[in-house]
Parts: C-alpha cells; sequence; structure tokens
C-alpha cells in the first residue's frame, strides 16, 4: 500500500494547494531576507513560485497560476521575480553547492 495517494486523474497537471501555499509562508516566516521567482506552466508541471532565502536555502511549491503567484508574493510582502527573465540568484547556486559537498 502506497503512502501517496493521487488525487487527480493521471495526466492532469495538480494546481497549488493550501497545502502548497501554507508551506511557502511557513518557509517565509522561519527565514530572511526570502525572495520569490515564478516559474512559468510547462507540460509536466503548473506554475510554481520558487522562495530563496538570504543564504540562499530555497523551496518551490505549485501555485494557481502568476496570478497566484503575485498574490501570495504582495500578501506576504516579498519580491516577485520572473526567473525566466532574470534567472536565479547566485546563492541559490553556491547553497545548492554546499549541500552537494556535505
Amino acid at each position: 500500500m502506497s503512502l501517496f495517494r493521487r488525487k487527480t486523474r493521471p495526466g492532469v497537471q495538480r494546481t497549488g494547494s493550501s497545502e502548497d501555499t501554507e508551506h511557502l509562508a511557513g518557509f517565509l516566516r522561519s527565514r530572511s531576507g526570502v525572495e520569490a521567482y515564478v516559474e512559468p506552466r510547462t507540460s509536466v508541471t503548473d506554475t510554481t513560485i520558487v522562495l530563496v532565502a538570504a543564504d540562499g536555502e530555497w523551496t518551490r511549491r505549485r501555485v494557481n497560476g502568476p496570478q497566484g503567484a503575485a498574490t501570495f508574493a504582495k500578501k506576504h510582502g516579498v519580491p516577485l521575480y520572473d526567473a525566466a527573465v532574470v534567472g536565479y540568484p547566485q546563492r541559490m547556486r553556491e547553497w545548492n553547492r554546499r549541500q552537494q559537498d556535505r
């Protein structure tokens, strides 16, 4: 028996949920200097938002489209960037590298 249950039909993209939003809000509450990067929808994944803390630690969750990302960022007072335009901050890559070296 699987611990994870599929909540949608196969081939149907899952949109952002309240669990996703709560995870993102929790990340914001527990870290400083957080910025948000919206990632466009792809053929595999719906629109996502990546939160990057001042030290480079990051998290990614689905949101309900670009407007959902904008609403989340505005509500929580964090700057929002388009990842497809500006890319990701260097501190995020450095954090990833440090995690690999562990």
